[in-house]
């Protein structure tokens, strides 16, 4: 095992449509894609598509839907790790104007306790804050061994702030900024005080805002796809932590302004591509998308 990586498994539906029906009426997709799904889950397939093949502990059930991930995890060669739900759970992602409205159908009612696992050869743990009970004996487990922790904070969940006391990279979202009532500058002094060495607010089209080892406050800009370019920005924040966690796995002596700067081309990659797995980029498209675009002048904070 060289990374874990837990979360919550859906089967995303993503499609493009001009006109939404309401009450009897039905309509046309322009497209669409079926892929797999979930914060963790996708950044697991992304660090995978990358180069390094990570263990997964995610939800499965018995069902149709949750075949067809097993399917899709084997192809990525994804070592699986199931806690049993009774059903799959569903995501519907309408893409429009490079934002996303998502619909969630979600069984999280963990029918067992999480699996006992042996971290020998563990490098790395990357949780999203799904199967808090889980996340949190890991993350522990992870800092008495000396293995890194990193965290996606898409949103606050239960133990969040507890959780938060044994990450060392804490790369958290706008939202969950909101949620708290901080700036991204105020997140960051948060992340400082729960003991975080890495800590990162994703801004989307804005870049981000993040602080090293050395915790002065930086800024990276995003880069700048032009708007007609931008497909699906759904599971692009996903790939961003996949691709950090990769760089990281292939350098770790690496400065983290390179990890950062690996992933925010394999972001901008990502949301010119309909559908999750079509937006997971290779090496080389993260290599041809740094030579493509330049840094936007859009600023992070």
């Amino acid at each position: 095992m060289q990374a874990l990586f837990i979360g919550h498994t859906y089967i995303d539906v993503t499609f493009i449509c001009g006109h939404f029906p309401t009450g009897d009426e039905k309509t046309l997709a322009d497209d669409y894609a079926v892929s797999f799904g979930g914060n963790s889950v996708t950044a697991a397939f992304c660090c995978a598509k990358l180069g390094i093949v990570p263990d997964l502990l995610t939800t499965m059930g018995d069902d149709w839907l949750s075949r067809m991930f097993r399917d899709m995890a084997s192809k990525y060669s994804i070592p699986l790790h199931s806690r049993k739900v009774k059903e799959a759970s569903l995501s519907f992602i309408m893409p429009n104007n490079g934002k996303r409205a998502i619909v969630r159908c979600r069984d999280d009612d963990h029918l067992h306790p999480f699996p006992a696992l042996n971290l020998n050869g563990c490098r790395a743990l990357h949780l999203d804050g799904h199967q808090p009970d889980a996340a949190l004996h890991y993350a522990k487990l992870c800092r008495e061994s000396g293995i890194l922790t990193s965290l996606d904070g898409g949103a606050v969940r239960e133990n969040t702030d507890e959780l938060l006391r044994y990450i060392d990279v804490a790369v958290v979202s706008e939202r969950m900024c909101e949620q708290m009532s901080l700036s991204p500058h105020e997140m960051l002094d948060y992340l400082k005080s729960r003991g975080c060495k890495i800590g990162a607010v994703t801004l989307g089209e804005r870049g981000v805002v993040w602080y090293d080892e050395k915790g002065a406050p930086r800024e990276m800009a995003a880069l700048a796809v032009p708007f007609e370019r931008v497909v699906d920005t759904n599971g692009a924040g996903d790939i961003f932590h996949g691709s950090y966690l990769y760089s990281w796995l292939a350098r770790p002596y690496a400065p983290w302004a390179d990890h950062f700067t690996f992933a925010r081309s394999a972001s901008a990659y990502s949301v010119q591509h309909l559908g999750i797995e079509e937006s997971l980029p290779s090496l080389q498209d993260v290599e041809y998308t740094t030579r493509m675009f330049k840094e936007s002048v859009q600023k992070a904070s």
